[in-house]
């Protein structure tokens, strides 16, 4: 069974910074986009970024020019960088990938607090 496993949530400062990670535990080759959504509390799962088994990218607006999405394909890894954090960042944030097969899969996610 595939497993994502998120790591490098804290609380930062606004105009910080922080790098998520999500390891997998099959080859992220074989899924065909993987990306990271969040979720605020009181409010539904959103998009923050994907990226394409090509390296093709996609963002929110709302975080597009602060976070950059990334995989390192050797260690089955993606990364997401976020760069000067806003308070209203504060969310959940969740690994999803998507296979050839049309399987979905997530993992349970780390928080990420911008407070001062």
């Amino acid at each position: 069974q595939v497993q994502l496993v998120e790591s490098g949530g804290g609380l930062v400062q606004p105009g910080g910074t922080l790098r998520l990670s999500c390891a997998c535990s099959a080859r992220i080759l074989s899924f065909y986009v993987m990306g990271w959504y969040r979720q605020a509390p009181g409010k539904p799962r959103d998009l923050v970024a994907t990226i394409t088994r090509g390296a093709s990218t996609n963002y929110s607006d709302s975080v597009k020019g602060r976070f950059t999405i990334s995989r390192d394909n050797g260690k089955d890894t993606v990364y997401l960088q976020m760069n000067s954090l806003r308070p209203e960042d504060t969310a959940v944030y969740y690994c999803n990938g998507r296979d050839y097969g049309g399987m979905e899969y997530w993992g349970k996610g780390t928080l990420v607090t911008v407070s001062s």
